[in-house]
C-alpha cells in the first residue's frame, strides 16, 4: 500500500521536473539567440549611450531635489 502512495507521489514529481527542464532549455536557447544578435557598440555609439544616461539621471535627480524643496516649503 505504501509502496504504490510513494510510486504516485513520484510519478507526479515527473512531470514538474520534465516541464522545469523543457523552460530552463528554451531559456537557454533564447539566451544563445540573443547573444548572437548583440554587438558591441563603438566609441561613438558608447559616448552616446553614457550622455544620454547621464542626462536622465540629472533630470531625475532634479526631480527629486524639487520634490524635497517643495516639502520642506510646505511643512513650514
Amino acid at each position: 500500500m505504501q509502496f504504490k502512495q510513494q510510486q504516485a507521489a513520484t510519478s507526479e514529481q515527473k512531470p514538474q521536473k520534465q516541464g522545469f527542464l523543457k523552460k530552463l532549455k528554451r531559456f537557454w536557447i533564447e539566451c544563445k539567440r540573443v547573444l548572437r544578435v548583440t554587438k558591441k557598440p563603438d566609441s561613438q555609439e558608447f559616448k552616446l549611450i553614457v550622455k544620454i544616461s547621464g542626462v536622465g539621471m540629472a533630470i531625475i535627480g532634479v526631480i527629486g531635489f524639487l520634490i524635497h524643496f517643495l516639502k520642506e516649503i510646505i511643512i513650514r
